[in-house]
């Protein structure tokens, strides 16, 4: 598993009986996670400290039970980038911080290039709120964000202002991912890195149906189309349970043709429990890497 040691605003401090706790810059928050099995808490105790708790409603979704005031939003940082964060009404809070290390990877990987004048461009798909996205920016790419979402969308772009990136070169689209890289296609536009959240299921802004088990080989296929004659990376993150990183190995495989593919790989990512050497499993990574 890959995980950062080097989260400093976010800590996983505890988990049991379906719920994680978690501490967002100030906040203490408690969230469901279908992967925490177990019923036995670590530290008991820290969990009286919560200021909200995400419950679940049987008939679907759920609602914040907030037992001491919050703000509508709050910023946390990583190492140099700022996200705002925000309780939603799907239990989530706008950021993932499981994907640090993807960052530092992404960060890593293009500087390495940008500093020697070459010019990136990244095509950031299912791009929600922007932790790729500023984390490409800083490392000086041009970058492209697609999502279906307006609302995601907007606050990605205040992801990138917080960041101190407002001067970056960032294309923000409200678009569905398919037809929008099927239109970049006709265009003839090329990309060095493809960075991809794609959900188990979505709609696209007009009522497009995503479904990663039936979309997936297309939409690698026509990403295949759209690289560059010198690519870096691909990345994607996929969270459907049933789909193992063997099976988008596979899909990456047979979709992927570009003479310079050199090496594909796949690993859990997933958060390391403050003080204690337990694990929390957020997804499988696959990255296709050129020479």
């Amino acid at each position: 598993m890959r995980y950062s040691t080097e989260l400093k605003d976010y800590e996983l401090l505890d988990m049991a009986n379906g719920e994680k706790l978690e501490k967002w810059g100030k906040y203490i928050l408690i969230r469901p996670d279908p992967q925490i099995i177990w019923s036995k808490k670590t530290f008991p105790k820290l969990w009286k400290n919560a200021q909200a708790r995400y419950i679940r409603s049987n008939s679907g979704g759920g609602k914040w039970d907030v037992y001491e005031k919050l703000p509508a939003s709050w910023q946390i940082k990583y190492k140099d980038l700022k996200f705002n964060i925000k309780p939603m009404g799907f239990k989530h809070t706008g950021l993932f911080p499981e994907q640090a290390v993807n960052w530092d990877y992404i960060i890593s990987t293009i500087s390495k290039e940008t500093k020697n004048a070459r010019k990136i461009k990244v095509l950031n798909l299912f791009a929600y709120t922007g932790g790729a996205t500023v984390a490409a920016a800083y490392a000086k790419a041009d970058v492209v964000h697609v999502d279906s979402s307006q609302g995601m969308t907007n606050w990605a772009k205040e992801n990138v202002i917080s960041s101190g990136l407002k001067e970056a070169q960032v294309r923000f689209l409200v678009d569905d991912v398919i037809k929008f890289v099927k239109r970049e296609i006709r265009r003839g536009n090329k990309y060095d890195v493809v960075i991809m959240d794609p959900p188990s299921y979505g709609r696209g802004k007009n009522g497009e149906v995503w479904n990663i088990e039936k979309d997936l080989y297309e939409l690698l296929t026509l990403c295949n189309e759209i690289l560059s004659e010198n690519p870096l990376f691909i990345m994607i993150n996929t969270y459907t349970g049933g789909l193992s990183g063997t099976v988008i190995k596979n899909v990456v495989n047979m979709s992927i043709t570009h003479k310079k593919l050199e090496k594909i790989h796949f690993d859990e990512i997933g958060l390391n429990q403050k003080n204690t050497d337990i694990f929390l499993p957020c997804g499988i990574t696959t990255i296709c890497e050129f020479k």
